[in-house]
């Protein structure tokens, strides 16, 4: 009895095989889905949403510059890449003289109040320092360190502390208050 069960169970599942190959979706998805494009790793299109961001807006740069500047712990020395987000933030500004620039530093909970406002006032000093050295009119920007105020997030794993660690380039068409 049992070799008959076998062979049914195995002749079941021959039959759910042929079935199943014989289901062709191919002709169904071409209908349903758009062919893929090819993925060339280059491209000059915008992505989606941001087709019409005008060159030198605030827009522009958020997007196409970039903004932040990450620290590590207790330090405000720029790495390779807050240089090469600062390069380019020189020459975006370059580009657009009708901007100023409002350096906003910041820092983790990681020490005193004091210290961590002395902390976020290097770093901010930090980044207007190496646009000046870049070429920006330090007369264009202005660098208040906030601490540990204003923090993106109150966590304590230290990828959720890294983020507190940063300055923000803030474009003005006018100077505000520190």
């Amino acid at each position: 009895m049992s070799a008959t069960i076998g062979y049914t169970r195995r002749l079941v599942a021959a039959a759910m095989l042929l079935a199943l190959a014989a289901c062709n979706t191919t002709d169904i998805a071409s209908v349903e889905e758009p062919a893929a494009v090819p993925m060339t790793g280059q491209t000059n299109e915008p992505a989606p949403g941001f087709e019409n961001v005008k060159a030198g807006s605030e827009q522009d740069f958020i997007l196409n510059v970039g903004r932040r500047i990450y620290f590590t712990q207790d330090s405000a020395t720029l790495d390779s890449v807050a240089k090469a987000t600062l390069d380019n933030q020189a020459t975006w500004l370059a580009n657009n003289p009708g901007w100023l620039l409002k350096l906003q530093g910041f820092a983790d909970d990681s020490g005193s109040a004091s210290a961590m406002q002395a902390l976020s006032q290097k770093r901010a000093d930090a980044v207007m320092a190496y646009l000046t050295s870049k070429g920006v009119d330090a007369g264009r920007m202005w660098a208040k360190g906030y601490g540990k105020d204003r923090e993106v997030r109150d966590c304590e794993d230290r990828s959720c502390k890294v983020q507190n660690r940063r300055v923000v380039a803030n474009l003005r068409t006018q100077r505000d208050a520190l």
